[in-house]
């Protein structure tokens, strides 16, 4: 006669049990269970929506086929090999990303590049070189306008736009007097400059390397 003894079990042996059966249950479920309807499948490169662009990028016409997400930023970077416009954000806020298109000054990583076809774009790289800098790029190097670096492409290109800007007359959102000239005070150039970002502090050496080439006293 078997006693009731034989059958008992150790809490050990119940957790043992317990974690085979489940290990069996799930085994069997991923298994049987067909691929969801709605399960993401990788897309075919070849399928994405692509546009062919031609851009004038530094006096050199490039034409690309992009797929038509692709940023202005991502474009000079990633298919032009231009690194010298840097990716900070990537949301618009800090302006390293600064190029020159038209002559007007954009944060590029907000633009998509398939708007600007047959656009004139200037980069850093298309501003000067080492033998022969742009004025700019001199007074940034006089000024010491820069510290780590990484925000002093978008600087200068940004400066740059800025300058046009007052020679044409537009008004900051702080100027007091819309008939005075030039338009560049300190507060103005401040405000002008305000998007891009020196995470350095260097902003004092910027700005007076800014009013050294608008030809005021720094």
């Amino acid at each position: 006669m078997e006693r009731a003894d034989d059958f008992k079990l150790s809490r050990r042996d119940v957790l043992i049990a317990g974690t085979s059966v489940a290990a069996t249950g799930m085994a069997s479920e991923t298994t049987a269970a067909p691929a969801s309807p709605s399960s993401p499948i990788a897309s075919d490169e070849a399928s994405l929506p692509a546009t062919r662009v031609t851009l004038k990028v530094n006096g050199r016409e490039h034409a690309l086929v992009l797929d038509n997400r692709t940023s202005l930023l991502d474009a000079l970077r990633e298919h032009l090999q231009l690194t010298g416009t840097k990716k900070g954000c990537d949301h618009g806020q800090c302006g390293a990303c600064t190029v020159l298109v038209d002559g007007r000054r954009i944060n590029s990583c907000l633009t998509l590049a398939v708007m600007f076809d047959g656009a004139r774009v200037t980069t850093i790289e298309g501003l000067g070189s080492p033998q022969r800098l742009h004025p700019m790029q001199r007074a940034f190097v006089r000024h010491d306008g820069y510290q780590c670096g990484y925000c002093t492409p978008g600087q200068i290109c940004s400066a740059i736009g800025v300058l046009d800007e007052v020679a044409k007359g537009i008004p900051s959102h702080v100027t007091a007097n819309i008939t005075a000239r030039p338009l560049l005070s300190l507060d103005e150039l401040r405000e002008r400059m305000s998007g891009n970002i020196c995470r350095c502090g260097a902003y004092a050496n910027i700005h007076d390397a800014v009013l050294e080439v608008a030809g005021r006293k720094a």
